[in-house]
């Protein structure tokens, strides 16, 4: 049994999250009115929710914040991470412990409850998180609708069938609904205190990233180690890709199953492993170059979803604590001769992390663009350009 916690008085539900096995939990509405069908996971960062919220990795999923108090910072233009944000790529809901509190923080520019309702985000608070969290870890991340009214009229059994009915994420191809519809230039370098954003004005490389739901941060670490970056559809063929030139390749993280999008990218990976470009892949990127090479995906219980995550680099021996956001893994014993087990989470053991023999290729399932550590994993974009450098005779940047 899920209860309601929160204490404000209504005399109904303003919200609800009907579940597939036809659960229904009850709760207050906020963000945008309406509906919305989905996978529903659980995030255990203390940060963050903006930038989780519009990761598009998250699209096609609810996510359950198993901290309590978020909002309380506000919402602001600068912590998002979808490069289209006119697609709304990212979570379509929201679930949260508390009520959402008037923001306190110099940054903010206004409130998480109508930030929500602009970017088409269904939201709940006052429900036991934790009890729904337990749920997950323990039945696997269920169907569900999210719903808000504001008069609190549902039709329940409606929306028990819709879950129902709903076919999940299994066979899912949604790179395709996230990714950037042209070709397009990223200068932009990363933030500073008191500074703000930057911007590459004297780009010594040139890196073309496939766009399968690429975060923005990704894209300006990149640039600040002086690539001028170029961002092409995930549908992008090879040929097109080899035209521009690159020094290098960056196949982004995204949503859906790897399985799926990989119809159509992992032939185009293929043709540029043949091609000998140096090549860095996250989370999305990661599965399907593991696609490419031999490997096979597999759909996780849970899932990753969270900064507090534990993996060690083989290559270095370190321990890194990293950001995820992931419901497919790499199966790391599938993966054939030549290819290396880079990285794996001491959590469960899962691969989180790939290098190809003799290629300057290699690929993590973690984000190390989302500074958990803080940054203890920003070597691994220095890794990347390192071995663009090496190609072009330049000296390495210190890994730190």
């Amino acid at each position: 049994m899920i209860a309601t916690t929160a204490p404000w008085g209504a005399d109904k539900a303003t919200a609800l999250l009907v579940l597939a096995d036809g659960t229904v939990i009850e709760g207050r509405g906020l963000g945008a009115t309406g509906h919305a069908v989905a996978e529903v996971c659980f995030n255990t960062a203390l940060t963050g929710y903006q930038e989780i919220l519009t990761d598009p990795s998250y699209a096609g999923q609810i996510v359950t914040f198993t901290f309590p108090h978020i909002g309380n910072v506000g919402a602001n233009a600068e912590d998002i991470e979808d490069l289209t944000p006119a697609a709304r790529a990212g979570a379509v809901g929201a679930v949260f412990r508390a009520d959402v509190t008037q923001p306190s923080n110099y940054r903010s520019n206004g409130g998480l409850d109508e930030w929500l309702k602009r970017r088409g985000i269904v939201a709940m608070s006052g429900i036991d998180t934790r009890a729904l969290t337990a749920r997950i870890r323990d039945l696997g991340a269920p169907h569900a609708v999210i719903a808000h009214a504001p008069d609190g009229v549902f039709d329940v059994e409606a929306l028990k069938r819709q879950a129902a009915a709903w076919s999940g994420l299994v066979g899912l191809d949604l790179a395709r609904e996230v990714t950037s519809g042209q070709s397009s230039t990223w200068k932009e370098t990363p933030w500073a205190w008191g500074e703000g954003y930057g911007e590459q004005s004297q780009p010594s490389m040139h890196v073309v990233a496939i766009d399968y739901g690429v975060k923005r941060n990704i894209l300006r670490l990149i640039a600040g180690l002086g690539a001028e970056v170029t961002v092409v559809p995930a549908m992008t063929p090879a040929e097109d890709i080899l035209a521009m030139n690159p020094d290098g390749v960056f196949l982004s993280n995204g949503p859906g199953d790897p399985a799926a999008t990989g119809e159509y990218a992992v032939p185009v990976i293929r043709d540029l492993l043949d091609a000998d470009v140096p090549m860095f892949g996250i989370c999305l990127g990661h599965q399907m170059l593991a696609l490419a090479l031999g490997g096979r995906t597999v759909k996780m219980h849970q899932g990753h979803h969270g900064a507090n995550h534990p993996v060690k680099d083989h290559t270095t021996g370190k321990v890194e604590i990293v950001s995820m956001n992931h419901g497919f893994a790499v199966d790391g014993d599938s993966l054939p001769e030549g290819i290396e087990e880079t990285h794996v989470s001491l959590f469960d053991g899962s691969n989180c992390g790939i290098s190809v023999a003799g290629k300057p290729v290699f690929s993590v399932q973690h984000h190390p663009e989302a500074s958990p550590g803080p940054q203890d994993s920003h070597y691994l974009f220095r890794r990347f350009i390192n071995l663009i450098r090496e190609r072009k005779g330049e000296p390495a940047l210190a890994e730190r």
